[in-house]
């Protein structure tokens, strides 16, 4: 089992995380969230939390809440991740009213991944499911690949679109619709993907109100997405994200894949460093990998 954590993320710094709170910055910024995983105490006091911070995100309920400014600061900003030295993907971010920002540091990890594995590979496919603002398509376009991206809700679609300008990239295919029921129609069209990506939340509702729970419908899925992954030269990367998850089970669902394809399987857990020296997690990952160059 490999413990996997950004170390490259200029623009990104954990700061400190505790009493189910993060405190972390974004570029020029710093923020507080809630951080369910954080269950140990704050290694900084809450003054020097406090006075660090731009922005606190106060819950209303389990769904949503909102911003409370301590230091003036844009309600939107950018910041770059580096794929390699001369090669940036930018991020518009915002105080959105479900705590999110509209990027997961951590999964900068797999965005090296993808771009590491297809940049001598262009026009490979790529298909990002679940697919948020967009992380690792632009890192997949950067890369050279023919990109689709499919997300359910239409303003997120938005949002991954306007990083792709704000990256200088073009031409991903944008999909508003269910990633269960697109990875169904695909494999009915034939449809082949090198690199694929998922990372499925717990709990989901696609375009139609298609309820999705990860526990009742993660195989199917996985049995779904192995007839259209290439079986000959192929990334495919499972996360989850679930407090009851263990590493083992992404291990569990890739590996008769791995078995009968000669893929190499690889797992672990994804985490963030943080500036006091507290690892905190941030789910659970599985990746097969066959490369015949």
């Amino acid at each position: 089992m490999q413990l996997l954590t950004p170390t490259r993320f200029t623009d990104y710094e954990l700061l400190d995380c505790g009493a189910f709170e993060k405190l972390e910055r974004f570029g020029k910024y710093i923020t507080i969230r809630p951080e369910p995983q954080a269950v140990w105490a704050k290694q900084l006091s809450e003054k020097e939390w406090e006075k660090s911070a731009h922005v606190k995100f106060i819950p209303k309920n389990s769904n949503s809440g909102e911003w409370k400014k301590l230091k003036d600061m844009p309600d939107r900003w950018e910041i770059k991740y580096f794929l390699e030295e001369n090669k940036s993907i930018t991020f518009r971010l915002a105080l959105t009213s479900f705590k999110h920002v509209g990027i997961f540091p951590e999964q900068s990890v797999n965005w090296e991944k993808i771009y590491s594995f297809f940049k001598q590979k262009p026009k490979s496919k790529f298909l990002n499911l679940f697919a948020y603002t967009g992380g690792a398509s632009l890192a997949a376009r950067a890369a050279g690949c023919d990109v689709t991206h499919v997300d359910s809700i239409k303003q997120v679609i938005t949002w991954a679109n306007e990083n792709m300008q704000k990256s200088n990239l073009d031409n991903i295919r944008w999909l508003v619709d269910d990633a269960l029921k697109f990875v169904k129609k695909e494999i009915r069209r034939g449809n082949v993907y090198q690199g694929i990506i998922l990372d499925p939340p717990a709990f989901g509702h696609g375009p139609d109100g298609e309820k999705w729970k990860l526990e009742e419908q993660i195989s199917d899925m996985m049995e779904s997405v192995f007839q259209i992954l290439d079986r000959e030269k192929h990334l495919l990367i499972l996360n989850a994200y679930s407090l009851g998850f263990s590493a083992l089970v992404p291990e569990n669902l890739l590996k008769a894949f791995a078995q009968k394809n000669k893929s190499q399987l690889s797992f672990g857990e994804l985490y963030l460093n943080s500036k006091t020296g507290i690892k905190l997690p941030l789910g659970v990952w599985g990746d097969l990998q066959k490369d015949e160059t």
